[in-house]
């Protein structure tokens, strides 16, 4: 009996130090700005679950991928294509991506105030020659909303027509900001950054003008657990993360 008393309690310590070790493990995540309000959602389920804690760094959709392709330590990376520098620099498992979810640049305006027509290119082009003032992420600064409006106003063959009504923010946040306040009469940046309350939001850009951007996952080769790494990426896959991201206004998968 004595005996039997001793191995369970040693089991016992076993198991809690396996846990306790867990408790403490850390996963180190980098990501862009159109994916932070579905991940800052996620990560407690994910910590309840597993019993790792997360650290998340977010920053431009350029800049993220900047950090990737130079080795800057990450356990997981979130980029958005194209990402072959990050492919070719060795710091990411190629075979452990994972398609987590694609958003679209949006359309917002002032709360209360009427909504533009948006449904065809014709009618955008429209909208944006009437606009007073237009706000969006700066392109130049990495912003990858931006990036994607900049393409969209030269698609309509109105970019540099635009130039004078723009104000370039810092982050989709900023540019909302702006709308909110009424410094700006549009504001565009991905649907899922879309969270001011002074906003409503009008609506996606039509895809023949706007490619929503992708969003995939790695296991960075300088993992510093390569399990838990490949825990979380597990999570942000799962049909769990699916509804979260619906419900920021992204599309889960390609």
């Amino acid at each position: 009996m004595k005996y039997l008393v001793c191995v369970g309690m040693l089991f016992g310590l076993v198991l809690g130090s396996a846990h306790g070790l867990r408790a403490q493990s850390e996963v180190t995540l980098i990501a862009p700005g159109g994916i932070r309000a579905a991940i800052e959602q996620l990560i407690p389920g994910f910590e309840r679950k597993t019993g790792y804690k997360v650290k998340a760094t977010f920053g431009s959709g350029g800049g993220t991928k900047q950090q990737v392709a130079r080795g800057d330590a990450f356990d997981v990376p979130i980029v958005q294509p194209p990402y072959q520098n990050v492919l070719d620099s060795g710091n990411v498992v190629a075979a452990s991506a994972k398609p987590l979810a694609s958003v679209a640049v949006g359309v917002a305006v002032r709360k209360g105030a009427p909504k533009p027509d948006i449904s065809t290119p014709a009618a955008v082009k429209q909208m944006m020659l009437a606009a007073k003032t237009i706000s969006y992420p700066d392109a130049a600064a990495g912003a990858a909303a931006g990036v994607s409006v900049d393409e969209a106003l030269k698609k309509l063959g109105i970019a540099e027509q635009l130039q004078a009504k723009i104000k370039r923010a810092q982050g989709g946040a900023g540019a909302m900001a702006l709308v909110a306040k009424g410094e700006v009469e549009i504001g565009l940046t991905f649907l899922s950054e879309m969270e001011d309350p002074g906003i409503d939001v009008v609506g996606p850009l039509p895809r023949e003008i706007s490619t929503p951007t992708s969003l995939v996952g790695f296991v960075s080769t300088h993992a510093k657990d390569s399990a838990a790494a490949k825990a979380l990426l597990d999570y942000l896959s799962s049909s769990d993360a699916a509804a979260v991201y619906k419900k920021q206004g992204m599309q889960p998968g390609r």
